[in-house]
């Protein structure tokens, strides 16, 4: 079985709109958190930037929290600006219902490819790991990877998820040969 890896080269852009010019992306730019005491209670929240106009708005993270209650390392996190500790919070999907955003993955991954299928036997089986929760369409995917139509993609390929619906859970799929 030969492994192909979806990996993230960026945070990937929010889509939500922006209060000033209606623009409808922002992103985290370097990453920063506010953490705000009132009395023994935190608030704390991801700061995002409009692509368009620099406006800076505001993710709620924790909403007046006792202070007891947090991990200290994570706190200290926070404090920080931890990047992967930004990662982490953008990509939990509470948080963005929450605050009313979903994820824009464009641009923002690569899949990477450590050997060549075309040594192998027919048919090949190939297992696709997401190292983050990328959402990717298995069809637009594989026909990337092996430089294929989508139209040749559905003759060719066995797969054990639906070929045209978004997942970001990993999967099989198996090669078929060529006519």
């Amino acid at each position: 079985m030969l492994p192909w890896v979806v990996r993230r080269t960026r945070l990937p852009l929010l889509s939500l709109r922006c209060v000033d010019c209606r623009s409808e992306s922002a992103t985290t730019g370097e990453g920063r958190f506010r953490v705000n005491a009132n009395g023994k209670l935190l608030d704390v929240w991801l700061l995002v930037r409009c692509v368009s106009c620099d406006r800076t708005s505001k993710l709620t993270v924790y909403e007046r929290k006792p202070v007891g209650s947090f991990d200290p390392v994570e706190l200290d996190g926070y404090r920080d600006n931890d990047p992967e500790l930004v990662a982490a919070r953008l990509l939990d999907p509470l948080i963005a219902r929450r605050n009313h955003f979903t994820l824009d993955w464009t641009d923002a991954w690569r899949l990477d490819i450590r050997s060549a299928f075309r040594d192998e036997a027919w048919p090949v089986q190939v297992e696709v790991v997401l190292a983050d929760p990328v959402p990717v369409r298995p069809d637009r995917l594989i026909a990337r990877g092996l430089g294929l139509s989508r139209n040749e993609v559905v003759r060719r390929i066995k797969c054990d998820v639906p070929l045209h619906r978004p997942t970001s859970a990993g999967f099989t799929f198996t090669v078929m040969a060529g006519d």
